[in-house]
């Protein structure tokens, strides 16, 4: 690809319309196609874990490793359930789109601004449930799922990069005094998720030292 083609696929809408279109660079569309294969995967796992746990009460999951890092004792919970169903289904759901997105955006194809407005409230969505779950298994619960950590491992750089390409291409339109911090956090754009997987190991970490100390 030109210079010139690469610049008029990542020139920014000019209107503010919702239809104005944007492409994705390769290594977004990538992160979306991987990152939400990973989701995917683990959310489908966690459905079919759920499935033998309904059908018998006995069952033990295979993430049931220690009595911290367990997914059975975070799937008889109703925080599991938060919406009446179980959480899962929404990461299947969910984690499905991103990955079409991923393979649509590989393609080079232009989507629409409220398409990418879309995915940023999805990933929004997403980021803030999986908080709000981090909070329920590490202080109500007690217990970690793993393939739920990998769930939120994989909703992080979504709602992330999907912030850096939306600002970036102002599809949310920002003032132009911000343009070179949006910039400058591009370029440093893996500190944000680091600093953020980060906090999450060591909440962990702190919140069950009582066991962890006895393995050491």
């Amino acid at each position: 690809m030109t210079t010139a083609t690469t610049a008029a696929a990542e020139a920014p809408p000019r209107t503010g319309k919702l239809t104005d279109t944007v492409t994705a660079a390769r290594s977004y569309a990538l992160l979306l196609l991987i990152a939400g294969a990973v989701g995917l995967a683990a959310s489908i796992t966690l459905t079919l874990e759920k499935i033998r746990l309904l059908e018998d009460p006995s069952y033990v999951p295979s993430c049931n490793i220690n009595p911290i890092i367990s997914c059975g004792s975070v799937m008889r919970t109703s925080q599991a359930s938060a919406f009446g169903f179980p959480n899962s289904l929404i990461g299947v759901a969910g984690f499905a789109v991103v990955v079409t997105v991923g393979v649509v955006a590989l393609t080079g194809a232009r989507l629409p601004r409220w398409f990418w407005l879309g995915l940023q409230a999805g990933t929004l969505f997403g980021v803030c449930f999986i908080t709000w779950l981090m909070d329920q298994t590490l202080y109500h619960i007690g217990a970690v799922c793993p393939y739920c950590i990998v769930v939120w491992t994989a909703t992080i750089p979504l709602f992330w990069y999907t912030l850096l390409h939306n600002l970036r291409h102002q599809v949310i339109p920002t003032p132009a005094p911000w343009r070179p911090a949006i910039d400058g956090a591009a370029g440093y754009h893996w500190v944000v998720p680091a600093l953020w997987y980060l906090t999450i190991v060591m909440l962990i970490l702190n919140r069950f030292w009582y066991y962890w100390h006895t393995l050491l």
